[in-house]
């Protein structure tokens, strides 16, 4: 093994393992018990079963790594691994994000404090204590406004309140969810904190940027499809359907919040509104999108996100363009069912992969599941991803493959067959979107279909 060339992964996927590979690069993967397969066995150099977000467990076995057989880099795109691979950054001196940068953007208490003291059209938020504090943060920030975890991914626990009478409801909500886990165990973050925010609005967009020594690329504004109730994503459109104008507001809006955090070299994925008061930042994440958003970047750009933050502390990054040019458009479409159905069966999954023009099928639904109501992104059925020659085409081709072709089988309570639904979006972009975002119908079941949502 070259040092030189060795990658050391805090958590990983099996496709992440394997681009390693391919950029001609070893690795060294830290992995959770509840993560490993076999693949990554095969794939990685060494590989050390670890619960890799606690830093008592993971710095012995960097530091014995370090001295031998040595490594370059340390990264992780992974939620949960994120903060420890920011630690070796620092402890070992290797550039790249460190913790306290990261720690910035996963918590999005810290984010909201830091960008208060620099940011003068920065969004209000409080951090939630108590029962009280609902009624007073109405009181200051007005209604509607938002409730969310502090250190949660994938829409979990975010909650709006659309006046004083849904406090109760909100915070019986909060007091529920404090002290578990963020999807049912797997992502290995445990909800703990809550925060207040005011209500952005207007449509939202996510922004896939790469970062090198300060220089920041859009590499492409991708539209969002949410729920209204509970924000969970029912879809994903690339390049949104935005004017140039719009298109150039929220690339200016992101770059400026990239560079208020102290983001400087790798990946990362914002989320912002374009509302009443202009583009606003809702949250942002130092790893690549979920989704398969990576996905629909890839087939419109020819730019894999995932292998940029490989390659770029070995310097194995391409220089990209300023602006990089789409080339036709790509969507993710979500299925969904009515709560309290039950799952019989899943047909077509295998059929629609091997189409020209689907890029993923990843159905969560299981037979015996019970479909919930929708709170969150892992309370869909599952989801499609395709390309087409625009954006709209590819948002309709979405639905007719998830009508058409894969078929989520269910039974409602008294025993009568149906079939699962796709989630509805709006057919023409955000000028079709109005304030408080798109609708969808009520969602599913399962485990989650991305873990880095």
């Amino acid at each position: 093994m070259n040092p030189e060339a060795t990658l050391l992964l805090v958590g990983a996927t099996d496709e992440t393992v394997g681009k390693a590979k391919r950029l001609g690069l070893d690795v060294l993967l830290l992995q959770h018990p509840t993560k490993t397969t076999d693949r990554q066995r095969e794939l990685a150099d060494l590989l050390e079963v670890v619960d890799y977000t606690r830093w008592e467990l993971v710095r012995p076995i960097a530091e014995r790594w370090r001295e031998a057989p040595g490594f370059a880099a340390v990264t992780s795109i992974t939620e949960p691994g994120l903060e420890n691979a920011g630690r070796l950054n620092d402890l070992f001196g290797l550039g790249g994000t460190g913790y306290e940068v990261t720690r910035r953007l996963r918590d999005k208490a810290a984010m909201r404090a830091h960008l208060a003291a620099v940011d003068p059209a920065a969004v209000l938020a409080r951090p939630l204590a108590a029962r009280e504090d609902l009624d007073a943060f109405g009181a200051e920030a007005g209604y509607p406004f938002v409730v969310k975890p502090t250190d949660a991914t994938a829409s979990i626990g975010v909650q709006r309140l659309d006046g004083p009478a849904d406090a109760d409801r909100v915070w019986a909500r909060v007091r529920e969810l404090s002290g578990t886990r963020t999807d049912r165990v797997s992502t290995l973050m445990l909800l703990q904190d809550f925060l207040m925010e005011e209500y952005l609005d207007g449509p939202e967009f996510s922004v896939e940027s790469f970062s090198s020594a300060g220089r920041h690329v859009v590499v492409a504004v991708t539209e969002k499809f949410t729920d209204p109730a509970h924000f969970a994503e029912l879809g994903h459109a690339v390049p949104a359907r935005l004017s140039l104008a719009d298109e150039d507001r929220i690339r200016e809006a992101v770059i400026a919040f990239l560079d208020r955090v102290g983001i400087r070299d790798g990946v990362c994925h914002t989320e912002i509104r374009l509302g009443a008061r202009g583009p606003r930042v809702v949250e942002s994440h130092n790893r690549v999108a979920g989704d398969a958003i990576p996905e629909l970047v890839l087939a419109v750009y020819g730019i894999d996100t995932i292998e940029l933050a490989l390659a770029a502390p070995f310097g194995l990054a391409p220089e990209l363009p300023d602006r990089p040019e789409p080339h036709g458009g790509a969507a993710v479409r979500s299925v969904v069912g009515r709560p309290g159905d039950v799952v019989e069966c899943v047909e077509g999954a295998a059929e629609a992969r091997a189409l020209d023009d689907v890029l993923a099928v990843r159905i969560s639904a299981a037979p015996g599941e019970t479909v919930r109501p929708l709170r969150d992104n892992w309370d869909r059925l599952g989801l499609v991803a395709v390309t087409g020659p625009d954006t709209t085409a590819a948002v309709r081709r979405g639905a007719e493959l998830i009508r058409d072709v894969v078929q989520v089988r269910v039974k409602d309570p008294d025993g009568r067959p149906g079939v699962a639904v796709v989630a509805e979006v709006p057919s023409g972009g955000p000028s079709d979107v109005p304030s408080g975002a798109p609708s969808g119908a009520p969602s599913g079941v399962g485990e989650p279909v991305e873990a880095r949502s």
